[in-house]
């Protein structure tokens, strides 16, 4: 071993190696005679690095590029100076005295994936983890890449399969791993909330059938499967990830955009890797399937115990996957806290065990698995408050062709308003800035005089109701509500979530009138101009939105409320 080999100390910090250069507002590689070498990769050509024993199909890994990010070692005294690389920033800067500004590296973002999440770091670490990620090729079941601008839909699968040490006391034996815990995160456009839906494993619902890739490059068909438990769209019969997401969206209607998947061992690695997660209990728990042991109230879990508190039927509810199903949630909003906590994005150390242990755990999409893509989604994920991150199980009920009914079905008078809000980008959550404006509106919008009904003018377009909305929807303000002087002016340019009405400044008090009888709010008042109708006279514009609820029925008669047993991150919740 050469002497640089010999000098290389296991215990360093990789984050001591980077400081925050103040005059440029850029991170630097510091070294120092004494420092070790940095655990970043060498020139182009170097070998790459083996992959991981025991990882799974498909799992590769990525080296990190090289490039000039990363500054050569300091010339020996008495060497002639050396050109400097093209955009290098000079001398590198004293180091800081502040440890808060060099932790800044690793603080860039935090992915919250949930059962599997982790931290996000600087580009070249990143790089690193990009490499610890296994990607499965999943087809059009997953969207082709990931944007920052829009909406999105990520379902993580834990699935029952074991791997790692100490986990023969769950799942099946030699498991080819089941979609066990589901959950479908929904992210809003505007990054002010999201809504994390839980699947239940023993749900009643039909399986497409699903193109497949295999190991040597071919494709095959999984036939589908009716009326089987959701838990068999993955793993049986060769089915993947992608299996389940196009069972997800046959039984929703919501397609996913990407997957990210971790067995038994994501959750012991992750409390691990931030030493421990605060849970709650009411009631003292002794499980003697799980060996679960907690005295009543808070507790933090970590490692084994961890798992056993989220895998144990026996010590809540009814000792149903339902019930499993609340703890869970409570614990991932746990997990959520102490991720984002001040503890553990300050602290260098807990980042990089949790980046490795959660970048370790993942399985995802192909589409994700890039370095760029993980940094774009960790940062879009943090812009989401926890207090408006809502936990929510799909509506179902008892299956009713069972005697003694161990399966669940979709209840359909809840469970489509609850799927339309998601696709629909609609917030369970009670966003505190958004009612204040809609309160200012409404007061500034709709208070004054009315005109008569006879008096208003407006044309009506169909912007994604149902069809036939338009014509019906002016039947009855001609014939029950007196607004004769309407007209269907036929489908809009884009489908709208919301419906809406413009109108000119002069035509505020027939805008009141009709936001009187059709209960629209303040918000849904646009002010801008009007339009000409079939008889050459101004007229408002109201377009029908998706949320219109028919002929007659006002829109603020019964909004889309939120399932029994919402729950969001932010709230501390004890099991029971």
């Amino acid at each position: 071993m050469d002497a640089q080999g010999r000098g290389r100390a296991e215990n360093v910090d990789p984050a001591d190696q980077w400081v925050l250069n103040p005059n440029t507002g850029e991170y630097e590689l510091r070294l120092t005679p004494s420092a070790p070498q940095p655990t970043v990769p060498g020139p182009r050509g170097s070998a790459p690095a083996p992959s991981r024993p025991g990882a799974p199909r498909g799992r590769t890994t990525t080296p990190v590029a090289p490039g000039r990010d990363v500054p050569p070692p300091r010339r020996r005294r008495g060497a002639p100076p050396e050109e400097p690389l093209p955009g290098r920033r000079g001398r590198r800067p004293a180091k800081q005295k502040s440890t808060a500004k060099k932790t800044l590296l690793w603080t860039g973002g935090t992915m919250a994936f949930v059962l599997v999440a982790g931290a996000a770091t600087g580009y070249f670490y990143l790089k690193h983890l990009e490499g610890n990620v296994g990607t499965t090729d999943v087809g059009d079941a997953a969207a082709s890449n990931f944007s920052k601008d829009e909406a999105f839909d990520i379902l993580i699968i834990g699935t029952d399969k074991r791997t790692g040490e100490g986990n023969d006391g769950y799942g099946d034996a030699g498991s080819v791993g089941h979609a066990d815990t589901n959950i479908l995160l929904h992210v809003a456009k505007d990054r002010t909330n999201a809504t994390a839906l839980s699947i239940p494993r023993d749900l009643i619902v039909d399986i497409p059938d699903c193109r497949t890739k295999q190991e040597d490059g071919t494709e095959t068909v999984v036939a589908g499967q009716e009326g089987v438990r959701f838990n068999r769209s993955l793993g049986e019969r060769g089915r993947d990830a992608g299996c389940t997401m196009r069972t997800v969206e046959a039984a929703t209607g919501i397609k996913p955009d990407h997957f990210v998947m971790a067995d038994f061992n994501a959750v012991k690695t992750l409390t691990t890797a931030v030493d421990g997660v605060d849970v709650c209990v009411e009631k003292a728990v002794d499980d003697k399937q799980s060996k679960l042991v907690l005295p009543a109230g808070t507790s933090k879990v970590e490692g084994e115990q961890a798992l056993a508190f989220v895998r144990t039927r026996h010590a809540f509810g009814n000792s149903g996957d339902l019930d499993r199903i609340k703890v869970q949630q409570q614990f991932l909003g746990s997990l959520m806290r102490k991720m984002t906590s001040g503890d553990t994005l300050t602290s260098p150390t807990k980042l990089l065990k949790l980046a490795e242990a959660a970048t370790n755990a993942l399985t995802v999409d192909k589409a994700i698995g890039k370095v760029g893509t993980l940094k774009d989604i960790a940062l879009e994920l943090k812009k989401v408050p926890t207090k408006n991150i809502s936990f929510m199980t799909t509506p179902v009920v008892d299956n009713p062709a069972e005697p003694v009914p161990v399966t669940v079905v979709i209840d359909d008078s809840k469970a489509p308003q609850v799927f339309d809000a998601i696709n629909n980008d609609v917030s369970f959550t009670e966003v505190k800035a958004q009612q204040k404006k809609d309160k200012a509106e409404v007061a500034a919008r709709l208070k004054g005089t009315k005109s008569a009904a006879s008096d208003v003018r407006v044309r009506i377009l169909n912007g994604g109701a149902a069809g036939g909305s338009a014509q019906l929807q002016l039947s009855y303000l001609q014939t029950k509500a007196g607004v004769t002087k309407s007209e269907n002016a036929g489908n809009a340019d884009a489908a709208l979530a919301k419906t809406t009405l413009e109108y000119a400044p002069d035509q505020a008090d027939q805008a009141r009138r009709l936001a009187d009888i059709m209960g629209l709010s303040g918000s849904a008042l646009k002010p801008g101009k009007s339009v000409t109708n079939a008889q050459g006279l101004p007229a408002m514009t109201l377009t029908l939105g998706k949320d219109f609820k028919g002929a007659g029925v006002k829109l603020n008669s019964a909004a889309v409320a939120p399932p029994p047993g919402v729950s969001t991150a932010d709230k501390v919740q004890c099991a029971s």
